[in-house]
């Protein structure tokens, strides 16, 4: 548990040492490491998230590259290549690189080839849904197959399902969905990724990350609203807010293991419980929480959205708050 008042920090490693001791290595151009980290790795979701987090800090090196030339029939490598590849097509889209759509083409190939030489691996086709974003105007059919559901959107539906297969409920490949349907349209189309959201949640088992799914779009709400209102903080007090954040709570937070839980979805739910008043159930989360944070969803509730100084000012008295409160009860 944190001190009270101690700043936490961001790590995009959080509580797993291993992958960050290999991150380490990754910055400085060497992949020995990255390599025996998954070599070592014996679950999807942590395998989903470690490469995730490896790919992110590789994606301005050649590291993986190097690793490919030295050992070219290794299928984590080409997983990695296909992580690679998606990351810097997704950073060129947000930035309007020039060379967007031939860094999604070759990203897409990359996938392919990793979906081969893995067949049997999520991660390929959980990059395949984060390509999708990119095809905002939904030309492509794969982008377009008929939802599930018929209160749900078209979508990459075959992709997730692809996924699914592999690892069911995977994180990630559900938080790519809902990415997906974020851009479509202004904020009433919004309605579409709380529907899909809430369908996910409610399809879910007991302890899986999909149950905090409808946290990030009422985070996602208040965005767009333009947030930091007076009035607007009744959008967190609200019965359905409330229910929600106490939901993941008890389906979610209470029934897994600290290190299968996300640094991500920890600071949603402690900001979620927070922001309804929940704040016995705010505490136990900041407390797994510990030394980390992460600047989302906390930047959002401040005066500048990229002010990450803020955002950990918001954090604090947040707990600040939550544990006080707790004390008195």
């Amino acid at each position: 548990m944190a001190k009270e008042g101690a700043r936490p920090a961001y790590d995009p490693a959080g509580h797993d040492s291993a992958l960050r001791a290999a991150l380490q290595e990754v910055r400085a151009g060497r992949w020995m490491s990255m390599r025996e980290l998954l070599e070592q790795t014996t679950t999807w979701s942590q395998w989903t998230q470690r490469t995730q987090v490896l790919a992110a800090a590789a994606a301005g090196t050649d590291v993986v590259r190097t690793w490919r030339s030295e050992e070219p029939k290794n299928v984590h490598a080409s997983v990695m290549h296909a992580r690679v590849c998606v990351e810097r097509a997704l950073r060129a889209g947000r930035e309007g690189h020039r060379r967007t759509h031939e860094l999604w083409q070759e990203a897409w190939h990359a996938c392919d080839s990793a979906a081969h030489a893995a067949p049997h691996d999520p991660v390929p086709w959980v990059c395949l849904l984060a390509l999708a974003r990119l095809d905002e105007g939904q030309r492509w059919a794969e982008h377009r197959v008929p939802p599930p559901e018929p209160m749900l959107p078209p979508g990459p539906w075959g992709l997730l399902a692809q996924a699914d297969k592999r690892d069911p409920y995977n994180r990630e490949a559900h938080h790519r969905m809902l990415q997906f349907l974020y851009p479509r349209g202004d904020s009433a189309r919004l309605a579409e990724a709380s529907g899909y959201a809430h369908w996910a949640a409610g399809s879910a088992p007991p302890g899986s990350a999909l149950h905090v799914l409808p946290l990030y779009v009422r985070v996602e709400r208040y965005r767009r609203s333009g947030g930091r209102d007076a009035a607007l903080d009744l959008h967190w007090v609200a019965e359905d807010a409330t229910r929600e954040a106490r939901q993941a709570f008890h389906s979610w937070f209470e029934l897994t293991r600290s290190d299968e839980r996300s640094l991500l979805d920890l600071n949603h739910l402690a900001h979620a419980l927070w922001g309804a008043l929940q704040f016995p159930e705010a505490t136990q989360v900041f407390d797994a929480l510990g030394p980390y944070y992460t600047p989302l969803p906390w930047a959002y509730r401040t005066n500048e959205a990229r002010d990450a100084g803020q955002a950990v000012d918001v954090f604090v008295q947040a707990r600040a708050r939550c544990r006080s409160a707790g004390r008195r009860t």
